[in-house]
């Protein structure tokens, strides 16, 4: 299921993308020939609407918008006849389409999420046949105190428990409206990565109201943006390892998935990176089509369609290959997650 939800929700976002493009490209007047749902090739033609057919495609990855002499200014109607403007338009709104459906998933994220309560420990989970398992804590558990001192931060547990390894700790517990009183042993040589209780913290959360929500998805997408922008920066002053910051494939991504604990900022902070990435100024990508468009507004002269064309042919190899080997970097490499 989770390869399902993985790639139905990289398909979703990769389809806003192309949904952008092809929304804006009606708004402002240039034809579109082709939207398809999925990649070539082709399963069948769903439907045609005001000229534009709409087919399913066999590879189930987002889809793809084919706008009307994209690239041939010789035809009428078409994206390349059109105003420097109206294509700055369209190539601009496949970007911040995904830039706006990351913003939208941060709300819901903060609205379903609600505000984290740092002053309460939470048991998330349980390893089978750890102490805290033995001793019966379930999922929802609410940490009181341990040997007499409250428990206020999971900091403050996570030390009590460490000197106290081998020794046993009298926690106080709330279950409902239940309170128990629960003795465990920490282990002295947990296994790797259970620790010596073998319990899963957290923090308890309560409601916000959607103008914070609102507030911090916003709040949490810029954050997103700033850290994908300075990356480059912070790799080149070292604050950033090259292997914390390097690139990766849909299994670099899916791993990442599986471990973290929210598939809304998952798909939020994908979407973001999928808006910004689109708008770097390399040949075949959004970004690159938008440089070669701007002589034309500023100097009143447009770069001759077919070193455009030839540019971005060039660009769209050079971009093939680099997204093969990123993605065998994932199985040759894969990447270390904490």
């Amino acid at each position: 299921m989770q390869i399902v939800e993985f790639i139905f929700g990289i398909a979703v976002l990769i389809f806003v993308h192309e949904l952008g493009h092809f929304i804006a490209a009606r708004l402002l007047k240039v034809e579109v020939e082709e939207f398809g749902f999925g990649f070539p090739p082709r399963i069948t033609k769903l439907f045609e609407h005001k000229g534009t057919a709409f087919t399913l495609n066999w590879i189930p990855l987002g889809g793809f918008v084919r706008p009307k002499g994209e690239n041939d200014p010789s035809i009428e109607g078409g994206l390349a006849a059109a105003s420097p403007w109206v294509r700055l338009g369209v190539l601009f709104a496949g970007p911040v389409m995904n830039l706006l459906t990351g913003i939208i998933l941060g709300i819901l994220l903060f609205y379903t999420l609600g505000d984290r309560v740092l002053d309460k420990v939470l048991v998330q989970s349980t390893v089978p046949g750890s102490p805290a398992a033995e001793a019966g804590l379930q999922a929802g558990d609410l940490f009181i105190s341990a040997n007499g001192q409250a428990i206020d931060s999971v900091e403050k547990l996570q030390t009590i428990v460490s000197e106290n390894v081998g020794k046993t700790i009298s926690f106080v517990l709330q279950r409902g409206s239940q309170t128990l009183t629960v003795p465990i042993m920490p282990r002295t040589d947990p296994p790797e990565g259970q620790g010596p209780l073998g319990v899963g913290l957290s923090n308890p959360t309560r409601p916000v109201s959607l103008p914070t929500a609102a507030y911090r998805g916003v709040y949490a997408a810029y954050e997103n943006v700033n850290a994908i922008v300075l990356l480059p920066v912070r790799m080149i002053r070292g604050q950033v390892t090259p292997q914390e910051g390097r690139l990766v494939g849909y299994k670099g991504m899916f791993d990442i998935y599986q471990r973290i604990q929210s598939p809304l900022w998952f798909f939020m902070m994908i979407s973001i990176s999928l808006g910004i990435m689109n708008l770097l100024p390399l040949p075949a990508l959004d970004g690159g089509r938008i440089i070669m468009t701007l002589p034309e507004i500023l100097i009143h002269r447009r770069v001759p369609m077919k070193y455009e064309n030839a540019i971005n042919m060039v660009g769209f190899t050079l971009l093939l290959l680099l997204l093969i080997y990123i993605n065998l970097q994932d199985f040759i490499n894969p990447i270390q997650l904490p």
